[in-house]
């Protein structure tokens, strides 16, 4: 396997189509300002590298990136690759992660406005990212100790488990399908809207009107904070313990918590039957 160390790298497709090497302290950046460094290659390993030039790793297949960092100059940093591991990088640049599958991440942060999009058999261990748009039309991913501080996330994503995962955003889960959350923290504004068979395991749900026009939607021993006007023309199957605040139009299955603040059945309602009960008050509504 060749070996490439501690050297500066600027020209356009700098190491273009290797297979089979260890690239290890090298800094992609300079006056050339050379693009696609990385391009068709397999089999390559970078530890420790900078790499600051736009879309350095696209169709690459197989190898890793360990103590990596991209800065924001470093655009569509890796797009179409497969069987990659990246391990404790730093993954700056808009558009960092699209279209790949087979991807391992673990450990490091990211800050990337449009990341994972429409990529497939994601694991994702450990990982702190901060994105505006993440991971629309992904599938099969599994997300755990996942910390998410983001906005418009998961929108047409479907088959994804999270495991003790932080996530702070708003509009998350839109049209999702097939998605399990255990033991985390979810915390946003119109959380999972129109989505189908989405399940909450010992979760805390936080932020206002979340969990409307559902079909599937299972809560499991959850809590619930701030939550109101929840599940609307939503089919649900949930129990909460503590308080909701409020619960609007809900069509199909049962609500049981604590307590509930409001109750609200208007001439919006669509049709059907969902009993909720509040286990203080011992009220059915």
């Amino acid at each position: 396997m060749k070996r490439y160390e501690a050297l500066t790298l600027d020209e356009e497709r700098a190491l273009y189509g290797l297979n089979g090497a260890e690239i290890v302290r090298c800094v992609f950046d300079g006056p050339a300002d050379g693009e696609s460094a990385l391009k068709e290659c397999k089999n390559v390993h970078l530890t420790d590298c900078d790499l600051h030039l736009r879309y350095p790793l696209w169709h690459v297949s197989g190898g890793s990136l360990t103590d990596c960092r991209m800065t924001d100059t470093c655009r569509a940093a890796l797009w179409y690759d497969d069987h990659l591991t990246i391990k404790n990088c730093n993954l700056g640049g808009i558009k960092a992660l699209r279209e790949c599958r087979d991807i391992v991440i673990e450990g490091g942060q990211g800050n990337s406005t449009e990341f994972g999009w429409m990529c497939r058999d994601l694991q994702i261990r450990d990982f702190a990212l901060t994105s505006e748009y993440p991971f629309l039309h992904t599938e099969n991913a599994e997300f755990v100790g996942f910390r998410l501080k983001g906005k418009y996330s998961f929108q047409y994503t479907k088959n994804l488990v999270f495991r003790n995962c932080v996530l702070d955003t708003k509009d998350a889960f839109w049209h999702a399908e097939n998605i399990t959350v255990y033991d985390s923290v979810v915390k946003g504004e119109y959380l999972a809207w129109y989505a189908s068979n989405i399940r909450f395991v010992r979760c805390q749900i936080i932020g206002t009107q979340p969990l409307c026009y559902c079909k599937g939607l299972v809560l499991e021993d959850c809590t619930m904070e701030g939550c109101d006007l929840s599940f609307e023309n939503s089919e649900v199957e949930a129990t909460v313990a503590g308080h909701v605040d409020s619960v609007k139009n809900p069509v199909k299955g049962f609500i049981t918590a604590d307590s509930i603040g409001e109750i609200i059945l208007d001439e919006y309602k669509w049709a059907g039957e969902c009993p909720i009960t509040a286990r203080e008050e011992n009220s059915i509504a």
